[in-house]
């Protein structure tokens, strides 16, 4: 189920433009809606797949500073095209404690600009963009990192936070 509010879905948000509203089946048989966080600073990252060593890493790493996203005031949300039973195998497994959208249609990931023509051993698929997006308490894009790298980007989205 997704929800846009209007942004034009074929772009690439940017920062300084309204984050794409959503609303996503989470982990747990909750639901994520983006709109809900306004009021608050809200870091969406999206990566791949649960389970793989990048996404376990950047997880693992998210968690490890939840305490000082939270003392900031920043609520976290991991999203990726998983299904829920999957996000709640990874959670359980890495004892995250921040929310998991599942966005088997992967029109989040579409409205984000994520979702991209990738390759690998010369075959081309499709698959997200490992990227982060930190939205101000009015919902406004703060900033993006497009095509992260795991190592730090973490201890960057929590500098970037702290300086919102």
């Amino acid at each position: 189920m997704f929800r846009a509010n209007g942004t034009d879905t074929m772009s690439e948000p940017t920062e300084g433009v309204p984050a794409p509203d959503f609303t996503l089946p989470g982990d747990s048989d909750s639901t994520i809606t983006l709109s809900e966080y306004r009021g608050k600073p809200v870091v969406v990252y999206f990566y791949p797949k649960d389970n793989t060593s990048g996404c376990t890493k950047q997880a693992e790493s998210f968690e490890s500073l939840l305490g000082e996203f939270e003392n900031a005031g920043v609520a976290i949300i991991g999203i990726s095209p998983d299904p829920v039973k999957s996000h709640d195998k990874f959670k359980d497994k890495l004892g995250l404690s921040f929310p998991l959208g599942s966005d088997g249609d992967q029109a989040v990931c579409e409205a984000y600009g994520v979702w991209k023509e990738k390759s690998m051993y010369g075959k081309k698929y499709m698959g997200v963009e490992r990227s982060t997006f930190l939205i101000d308490k009015d919902g406004t894009i703060s900033k993006a990192w497009r095509k992260v790298k795991v190592p730090g980007h973490a201890e960057a989205v929590l500098a970037a936070a702290k300086a919102l």
